[in-house]
């Protein structure tokens, strides 16, 4: 049972195309935690992602507002960008367990911000340059999370 992805990523389309692949992976709800340098894809693949279970329109990064909520027909998703956070505290105030049901997914960028205060991932990815590609690495820390990697 393998718990570790790998994949190259030859530029942005591929980013978006791999984030449409692992909604479809995502037949159940998820956490996912969003790990990589400002500039890597985090918000990129996230597009991806909604896009892949029938959001028309812009995805935007929630850099400011904390949470961006998308409401589509099977699911809830959330994209949240902990950048700008402050006091990891601020996340209980904004009623964070709220978010994590078994209708939503989550999707969490800059989740060391919140440490204490968010549930265990299902899923780590990781994006990282390497010369002008990118390599994202996704490791399953749940048997939810291993199910997922199973069916990319």
């Amino acid at each position: 049972m393998s718990n570790q992805f790998k994949e190259k990523l030859l530029d942005a389309e591929q980013t978006v195309l791999f984030g449409k692949r692992l909604s479809n992976a995502c037949d159940v709800a998820i956490c996912i935690y969003l790990h990589g340098d400002l500039g890597a894809g985090k918000t990129t693949l996230t597009r991806g992602f909604i896009q892949g279970l029938g959001h028309i329109g812009n995805v935007k990064s929630p850099t400011y507002t904390l949470v961006e909520p998308y409401e589509l027909a099977k699911w809830q998703v959330y994209h949240f960008d902990l950048y700008r956070l402050s006091d990891p505290e601020e996340l209980e105030f904004m009623g964070i367990r709220d978010y994590f049901s078994d209708t939503s997914h989550c999707l969490v960028e800059w989740p060391e911000r919140g440490n204490g205060f968010l549930p265990e991932a299902d899923i780590d990815l990781t994006l990282v340059y390497v010369g002008e590609q990118r390599e994202i690495t996704l490791q399953a820390n749940t048997e939810v999370g291993v199910r997922v990697l199973k069916r990319l």
